[in-house]
């Protein structure tokens, strides 16, 4: 259920694109975002993952790393291919997973939880990681993200044409209809963003307890989140970006958003995320 209510938030969002570019353009308005959709994918597809972890100044260890082999041992228990595995240099922690598939894959933390978090700490902040991996979330979050940065850009540039006398060209009458234009371009970015909250929460949420069940121990996990969030509301991970911000496993600017901001977070409630913890916990083991 949870990955045809993604599939079916992922094709609102293409809707969503083409009909700005209806509005603004009519048939071939959305012809041109059709392939500006197609464009997007292709481009997240391929260079996603090195473009992020070049924004956070990742570095590539290997087996001699202690991070990597409990990567490794995770690897295995889910049955998935050895994904790359990379320390960011900052006290921030935190941790995000990339990558276009399980075999093109990457996990990165900071050298903060080294130092925050016990190992089984550790552990649930990087199963929760490798889930990601195993649903193909990192992918899907990806493209969604983007989606949703095109659909604001391209809303803001029609509003200041609208502001000063532009129109949408209509195929069909010649006329602009600027109601109707000016309706989609407050509208539109505003349902991009509660679609993205949608499939970001939602995979956040699965996230959790697909690492949970992977270590056999989802109160590791939950402790590892309060004190991530806890340490997130007196400082940014260092390279963050809103385009980026939904990748890590607590939101980076946690410190620096008002309560209304986050109504409209990518990610849940850590507290609503803890409490999900301890049930299936109880579930597990009584």
């Amino acid at each position: 259920m949870n990955r045809i209510k993604t599939v079916f938030l992922m094709t609102l969002m293409a809707v969503i694109l083409m009909a700005i570019g209806g509005a603004i353009g009519g048939r071939s308005g959305v012809m041109v975002m059709f392939i500006l959709a197609t464009a997007m994918n292709f481009f997240s597809y391929w260079f996603s993952d090195s473009l992020v972890l070049r924004a956070y100044h990742a570095q590539q260890v290997d087996e001699s790393h202690p991070l990597y082999q409990i990567v490794a041992d995770l690897a295995q228990r889910a049955g998935l291919p050895m994904p790359q595995v990379y320390i960011i240099p900052t006290d921030m922690p935190n941790a995000f997973a990339t990558g276009r598939s399980p075999s093109h894959a990457a996990v990165a933390a900071t050298e903060g939880i080294l130092e925050m978090l016990d190992e089984d700490e550790i552990r649930g902040v990087l199963a929760h990681e490798m889930s990601h991996v195993l649903h193909w979330d990192i992918l899907i979050s990806t493209i969604v993200a983007s989606f949703a940065s095109a659909i604001s850009m391209i809303a803001n540039i029609a509003q200041w044409a609208a502001i000063f006398g532009g129109g949408r060209s209509d195929d069909d009458n010649g006329g602009g209809n600027i109601i109707t234009l000016l309706v989609t371009i407050i509208v539109a970015p505003l349902a991009a963003s509660l679609v993205q909250l949608g499939i970001s929460r939602t995979r956040e949420y699965m996230a959790d307890e697909e690492g949970g069940r992977m270590i056999d121990d989802p109160l590791a996990l939950a402790r590892a989140l309060a004190k991530m969030d806890n340490y997130a509301h007196y400082g940014v991970l260092p390279g963050a970006t809103k385009a980026t911000a939904h990748m890590c496993i607590i939101n980076p600017f946690s410190g620096t958003k008002s309560a209304m901001a986050n109504l409209f977070s990518t990610h849940p409630p850590t507290e609503k995320r803890i409490e999900r913890l301890q049930e299936l916990d109880h579930e597990l083991h009584g």
